[in-house]
């Protein structure tokens, strides 16, 4: 723990707790660009989020590039086992749901368990040790699990988000993403009487179907951003204990192994379901 707090004084623990959770950010203020005076903007740039995130995909690209380079079918290395398992489980998940023709699901939920699960398991480092290295250069605040911040999550699902209605225009067509919205769930009547009611059972549908599509981006963010964060909030506040934290940290991290995991296969299975249901008839 630092040893000073916001204002010159001892740390408080309260103190300690929002330094971990402060993002570095870069915003703009009266036509110049400002580090760390950035609240309440809402164009403010994360950069550690940012930096972390495209760093690991870097990695992922790296790593999977270079044992695809290097693939060999007569004595495969430990590494390329290792990658074909994944590459395996994640083709079999993806054929067991989606039931569409498409040649970029399987890569794109390959990249994305992978990703995420690399930025996940960021949570796993002690939550001191590369703050600290950044204060050694001049760098204030440093977050470095990108999934505990929304507007990486939110990113991540706003993508998938313009994938749904791409494959559901692909597929159905313009009238048949409208016909989803508005003639579903309750069939609005085509003949007799029922025509008056039909424009208020439209707009009902449209309204329903709106928010059950706008749900789906939203509840995929903030349920991965969610269980990441509080994950990380535990990571702090047993980090706060000091030398007493390494027995309480490992039996943590070893449970958290679990959720990294789980929360990266949960991000792609639902991309992978969503993308499905944009190209069934139903």
């Amino acid at each position: 723990m630092a040893s000073e707090g916001a204002h010159g004084g001892p740390q408080s623990s309260g103190d300690y707790i929002q330094h971990h959770l402060q993002n570095l950010q870069v915003c703009k203020v009266d036509g110049e660009w400002v580090w760390n005076h950035c609240a309440g903007n809402p164009m403010a740039i994360n950069v550690d989020s940012m930096f972390f995130s495209v760093l690991l995909g870097l990695i992922f690209a790296w790593m999977f590039g270079s044992v695809a380079r290097k693939a060999s079918s007569g004595k495969p290395t430990k590494m390329q086992a290792f990658v074909e398992i994944i590459i395996d489980f994640i083709d079999t998940s993806v054929k067991d749901t989606f039931h569409g023709k498409s040649k970029l699901i399987a890569p794109l939920g390959l990249t994305i368990f992978v990703w995420v699960f690399f930025m996940n398991l960021m949570d796993l480092i002690p939550v001191d040790w590369l703050p600290k290295m950044g204060m050694l250069v001049g760098v204030p605040y440093l977050k470095v699990v990108p999934t505990t911040d929304v507007n990486i999550t939110f990113g991540m699902s706003i993508s998938v988000f313009f994938l749904i209605i791409f494959y559901t225009v692909a597929n159905k067509g313009v009238r048949g993403f409208i016909a989803e919205l508005t003639l579903h769930p309750i069939a609005p009547p085509t003949r007799g009487m029922g025509l008056i009611a039909a424009p208020l059972i439209i707009a009902f549908n449209f309204i329903l179907e709106s928010v059950s599509l706008l749900a789906k981006p939203l509840s995929l963010s903030l349920r991965l951003f969610g269980n990441m964060f509080a994950g990380e909030l535990i990571f702090i506040l047993i980090a706060m204990l000091g030398i007493w934290q390494l027995p309480l940290h490992f039996a943590w991290a070893v449970f958290h192994v679990l959720i990294v995991t789980l929360q990266a296969f949960i991000f792609m299975m639902l991309t992978v379901v969503y993308l499905s249901l944009a190209s069934e008839e139903h």
